[in-house]
């Protein structure tokens, strides 16, 4: 296994999909740079945190497992994503 990013961008999407169901996440309306803590969350994956949000990420797939904003989850059907367009750094 590589080695896990210290860093990344996280963005907020506010939906699931398009009017057609289609999987469309919509336009970013937050963007994050989160951190390492040092931590792992109950999802068993590391933790990040930066600018009020707080995510957990399978460094392998670099999936959002798990975020927090400003201390509450989500909205019902907003999407937590790694901005692939912004490289992490280690």
């Amino acid at each position: 296994m590589s080695a896990i990013p210290e860093r990344f961008t996280v963005v907020l999407k506010p939906q699931l999909t398009d009017a057609e169901g289609h999987p469309d996440h919509g336009t970013a309306l937050r963007s994050a740079t989160v951190e390492r803590t040092g931590e792992t969350g109950a999802s068993g994956f590391p933790r990040y945190a930066g600018d009020g949000v707080h995510v957990d990420i399978d460094p392998a797939t670099r999936t959002v497992e798990a975020a927090t904003v400003d201390g509450d989850e989500l909205p019902y059907g907003w999407v937590a994503e790694v901005d692939e367009a912004v490289p992490e750094e280690e």
